[in-house]
C-alpha cells in the first residue's frame, strides 16, 4: 500500500469519526431538550453503522434517592418482551418441537377445543388469531393485575375467550397470544418462561442485566416507575409481573439491547431462513414480535425501512427502531410513562443521522391544559393564539388531550376537543373515529354513527371503526318496555369493590362500572343488552336479581346488591 492510500484511508477515517461525533452531539443536545419537557426520563444508546456514537442517562432512575439513569439501568421492556418469545419459539421450530402451522391445542391440550383447534400458532405470533386480549377487559388493570396469577390458572380464565374473528382474517394487536405462546414455551421444553429466555437468549448473548422482573427480587440499578400528572410525578401503580408475563414481563439496558441487536446480523441465535421468516410481515406490518415498514423522517421525503417495536408497562415506556440497511440502532427506555413522545424523539434522532433538520420539542398541550378544570377547549384557543409556536398543537397531541380528558370523566370537554380537531384536520380519518368513540360514551348515537361513517370514507380499512359502527347500527329488538327495563335497576358486584350500577333515563338503560363513564345499553333481546361504545353483553336473569358479563372470552356472574 502506497504512502498517499494510506494517507487518503486516515483522512476518511478521521472524517467518519468527526461526522459520528457531530451526530453524537446533535443527538444528545435533542435528548437534553426532550428531557428538559418532561417528554423523557430514562437511558438511550444510538448505533451509527453496527458502532455506538451515544449512551447516555438522561433524569432519574429513582426520585426519591436521586439516582440517575445509566446507561446500565434496568428498565421494564413492556411488550418489547415479544420479539424475545417469538425467536424462543423460531428455536423451537428450529428443532422440530413446534410447528408454525400446528393448532395450538397440540401443544396445550388442556385449552379449549372449539377454538383452540382453530388457532395456530403463527396466528398468535402475528396478532391475528382472533382470541380477546385480557388487557382489554374492562376494570381488568384495576382489580386483577395487582394479582399473582398461575400460568394455566390465568391461561382458562383469561386467555381463553371467544374469537372474535376467523382467524388469520384480520389484525387486532393481542397480549393474550403471547402469554399463550409463554404457556407453549414451558409445556414444550419443560422449563420456566424466564429459565427458558434466560439459557436461550441472554446466557448465549452475554445479556447479563436482562431477564424476568419479578417484584421481590433485589435487582441492583433497577429503575423505578413513574407517572407524570399535572400535579408532579407519582409512583406507578403496582402491577404483578406474572401478568404481562410472555408478553410484557422482561427487564433489560440499552447496553444488552445493543448486544441484541448486533446478535440478530448473524446466526448464532437462529437460522437465516428462519430469520427471514421471523421479520416477514404479515397483516398490519407486524411480524413475529416486531413491526416492519416504513418510516418517513422530517423532512417529509425521505422514508427508511426499519425494524422496531415499542412498549407500555405501568411507569415504563420503551421503543426499539432497527435500520438492517446501514445497521443503526436506537434504543430509548423510558420510566416516566411518556410513549406518548417517544416516536418523535427516535424520529427525530434518525434525522440527524441522516442529515435531516429534526425539529425541537414543543412544550405538551396536555400538560398545560390539564393544569386546571376549566373549559379545555377554551384553554387550547386561547394558547393557540397567545403562543402558537410555543405549544405542540399536532393532530396527535390534540387526540391525546381527548383522549385524557374522556379518561377523566369529562365527556363533554373531550367532545369539544375532538370536534376541534376534526375542524382543524378534516382529511385525516382517526379524528372522526376519536370524536364516534366520545360521542358514543356520551349516549349519542347518531352522531356517533355519522362521524364513525366519516372516519371510514377516508378509511376504509379502519375495523375497529366498523366493528363499533355495526354494533351502533345493529336493531335493537325487542326493545323492552320500561316495566321491564325497571326489573333490571340497581347495583351488582362483579367482583369485590367493582360493581356496575343501571339505570333508567326514559326508555333507555344505562350502565355505570366503578370508576368508569356512564354508557348507553342496546336491547338485544328482553333479558340481553350490549353497550354502544364497546364489545360487551350482559344477560339479567329474567327477576333482575343477577346477571351475567361476557366480555373478551371472560364470563362473570353478579348479584344484585342494592337497588330493586
Amino acid at each position: 500500500m502506497s504512502k498517499l492510500v494510506r494517507v487518503l484511508g486516515l483522512c476518511l477515517a478521521a472524517a467518519s469519526n468527526l461526522l459520528a461525533a457531530t451526530h453524537a452531539e446533535k443527538i444528545d443536545a435533542l435528548l437534553a431538550a426532550y428531557h428538559k419537557q418532561r417528554y423523557f426520563n430514562g437511558s438511550a444508546l444510538v448505533a451509527e453503522k453496527g458502532q455506538v456514537i451515544l449512551r447516555k442517562g438522561y433524569g432519574l432512575a429513582n426520585m426519591e434517592w436521586d439516582v440517575p439513569n445509566a446507561p446500565d439501568t434496568k428498565f421494564r421492556l413492556g411488550s418489547i418482551t415479544k420479539q424475545f418469545t417469538s425467536m424462543v419459539v423460531m428455536q423451537l421450530v428450529s428443532e422440530g418441537k413446534i410447528k408454525l402451522d400446528e393448532k395450538i391445542t397440540s401443544y396445550l391440550p388442556g385449552y379449549r377445543k372449539d377454538t383452540g383447534d382453530k388457532v395456530t400458532v403463527r396466528h398468535l405470533l402475528t396478532h391475528t388469531s382472533g382470541i380477546p386480549s385480557y388487557t382489554g377487559l374492562p376494570g381488568f388493570f384495576q382489580k386483577v393485575s395487582r394479582d399473582p396469577y398461575a400460568v394455566d390458572a390465568f391461561v382458562k380464565e383469561y386467555t381463553s375467550g371467544d374469537l372474535e374473528f376467523e382467524p388469520g382474517s384480520k389484525f387486532a394487536y393481542d397480549n393474550s397470544g403471547y402469554f399463550l405462546l409463554g404457556a407453549m414455551i414451558e409445556k414444550v421444553t419443560g422449563k420456566s418462561y424466564a429459565d427458558a429466555v434466560k439459557e436461550r437468549v441472554f446466557d448465549p448473548l452475554g445479556m447479563k442485566d436482562s431477564g424476568y422482573d419479578r417484584f421481590d427480587t433485589v435487582l441492583p440499578k433497577r429503575a423505578s416507575g413513574y407517572t407524570l400528572t399535572p400535579n408532579g410525578y407519582v409512583n406507578a401503580p403496582y402491577l404483578d409481573m406474572s401478568i404481562p408475563y410472555a408478553a410484557g414481563s422482561l427487564y433489560s439496558t440499552v447496553e444488552d439491547l445493543y448486544k441484541w441487536d448486533r446478535a440478530l446480523y448473524g446466526d448464532k441465535l437462529l437460522s437465516a431462513d428462519l430469520k427471514k421468516t421471523m421479520f416477514t410481515p404479515m397483516l398490519q406490518n407486524y411480524a413475529f414480535g416486531w413491526t416492519v415498514g416504513p418510516l418517513k423522517l422530517d423532512d417529509q421525503k425521505t422514508e427508511i425501512a426499519t425494524i422496531g417495536h415499542n412498549g407500555g408497562i405501568n411507569g415504563f415506556n420503551t421503543l426499539e427502531i432497527r435500520i438492517p440497511d446501514t445497521q443503526d440502532l436506537v434504543v430509548l427506555l423510558d420510566n416516566t410513562s411518556r410513549g406518548d413522545k417517544l416516536d418523535a424523539t427516535a424520529r427525530g434522532i434518525i434525522d440527524i443521522l441522516r442529515d435531516v433538520e429534526a425539529p425541537a420539542p414543543k412544550a405538551s398541550l396536555v400538560d398545560e391544559v390539564m393544569k386546571n378544570s376549566g373549559p379545555a377547549l377554551a384553554r387550547v384557543r386561547e394558547l393557540k393564539a397567545k403562543s402558537p409556536d410555543a405549544y405542540d398543537f399536532s393532530e396527535p397531541e390534540i387526540n391525546r388531550l381527548g383522549y385524557t380528558l374522556l379518561g377523566r370523566g369529562r365527556i363533554a370537554d373531550a367532545i369539544d376537543v375532538f370536534r376541534f380537531n376534526a375542524e382543524e384536520n378534516p382529511k385525516w380519518w382517526n379524528v372522526y373515529d376519536s370524536l364516534a368513540e366520545a360521542y358514543a360514551e356520551h349516549g349519542d348515537r347518531e352522531l356517533a354513527i355519522a362521524n364513525y361513517k366519516k372516519s371510514l370514507e377516508l378509511n376504509p380499512k379502519n375495523d375497529n371503526g366498523a366493528e363499533r359502527l355495526k354494533r351502533l347500527e345493529a336493531p335493537a329488538q325487542p326493545k323492552p318496555d320500561a316495566a321491564t327495563l325497571d326489573k333490571y335497576l340497581g347495583t351488582y358486584e362483579l367482583r369485590h369493590g367493582f360493581d356496575i350500577t343501571f339505570t333508567r333515563e326514559g326508555d333507555k338503560l344505562f350502565s355505570q362500572a366503578t370508576g368508569q363513564p356512564k354508557f348507553e345499553m342496546a336491547a338485544d333481546s328482553p333479558t340481553e343488552f350490549h353497550p354502544l361504545a364497546f364489545r360487551a353483553r350482559i344477560v339479567f336473569a329474567t327477576d333482575g336479581s343477577s346477571l351475567t358479563l361476557y366480555q373478551g372470552g371472560g364470563e362473570i356472574t353478579a348479584k344484585r346488591v342494592a337497588g330493586k
